[in-house]
């Protein structure tokens, strides 16, 4: 009986943990977006001559043609 309740105890923990993680992504959502940018613009291995805006990354990586 004791294994039950250590295991409801733990799923409930896990799922308060996930609500909490949730709601402070969805509260500083803007702030986030801001910082993951810039941190992806600071990457060392990033070209910006090679980044083309709106272009499809699954149009860049399958190079094959459909019909061959």
């Amino acid at each position: 009986m004791a294994k039950s309740s250590a295991t409801k105890q733990a799923a409930i923990v896990f799922g308060a943990l996930a609500v909490g993680w949730l709601a402070i992504e969805l509260a500083f959502k803007p702030i986030l977006d801001k910082a993951r940018s810039a941190m992806n613009k600071s990457d060392p291995a990033r070209d910006p001559d090679d980044v083309v805006e709106g272009e499809d990354s699954a149009t860049k990586t399958d190079e094959t043609p459909k019909d061959a």
